[in-house]
């Protein structure tokens, strides 16, 4: 049985979908228009819907952006970020909602998943990719430092070595070495990525529900407090790059589908 939430708003409209099966996988389905670009509307709603599966019966979770792309990360040309020097992000303050669920989470991570968007993929405990998924920490090509907590969660994953590469150069990575880093669990035909975050989903939600509540608890320590702490400091740095020459370069280089060319300044 599917339940279907839709909210018609400005820019643009939110589809929340979810869905439990008879082995006890709960599906969340997301979608916010072309690119499935992030609000803090959106990530409530996510929190929200993550909630409702665990009261409907759900064991594990698949997270899906439907579209082509599973998450885009923040559109700067939209009302929805924070202006620079804002003291907080309505966005940022939704963000320990999505790590404190109880229930393990798989992403399928279709398309690309690049800066909040790999944050957001980086919430899960695990991600599906295919050979053509995409993943980018591309902050310092925008002008500005990392966000949604990928100060904490990107060198937790995949290193510090690897994390500060990524984080430095802003490089877009593929499916194949985004697999063989770490950044993604699984690797599946680009038509199967769904499929094969069900199969994992299914192998968790067979075993005993409450080993695996005890075992993930035990796995995650302080993830929100940590979580916080990481957005707290996020945050503090962005604005103040966001007030630099260098940020805005940044974003009219990415509207202008150019290079940038930043001065330091």
């Amino acid at each position: 049985m599917s339940h279907v939430d839709e909210e018609r708003q400005d820019y643009p409209e939110i589809v929340i979908e979810t869905e439990v099966g008879d082995d006890h996988v709960g599906t969340l389905t997301f979608e916010r228009g072309k690119y499935n670009y992030l609000s803090a509307e959106l990530l409530g709603r996510l929190a929200e819907g993550f909630e409702e599966l665990s009261a409907r019966g759900a064991r594990a979770i698949v997270l899906v952006g439907r579209g082509r792309h599973f998450c885009a990360g923040a559109d700067f040309a939209s009302n929805d970020t924070a202006a620079p020097g804002a003291a907080s992000s309505p966005l940022y303050e939704m963000v320990p909602r999505l790590f404190a669920r109880s229930l393990p989470v798989v992403a399928a991570l279709q398309g690309a998943s690049v800066g909040g968007g790999l944050g957001l993929a980086l919430a899960a405990d695990f991600r599906v990719a295919g050979a053509s998924s995409r993943f980018a920490a591309n902050f310092s090509r925008l002008g500005f430092s990392q966000g949604f907590a990928l100060s904490y969660t990107l060198p937790r994953l995949v290193g510090m070595q690897r994390a500060s590469e990524l984080l430095m150069t802003g490089r877009t990575v593929r499916g194949e070495e985004a697999f063989a880093m770490g950044l993604c669990d699984r690797l599946a035909a680009d038509e199967a990525i769904v499929d094969e975050a069900h199969a994992l989903a299914a192998g968790i939600a067979a075993a005993a529900p409450l080993a695996v509540h005890a075992i993930r608890e035990r796995l995650q320590g302080d993830v929100v407090a940590e979580v916080k702490r990481a957005l707290e400091r996020d945050w503090h740095d962005q604005t103040t790059l966001k007030l630099t020459a260098d940020f805005r370069e940044g974003i009219a280089a990415a509207r202008e589908r150019r290079d940038p060319v930043f001065t330091g300044s």
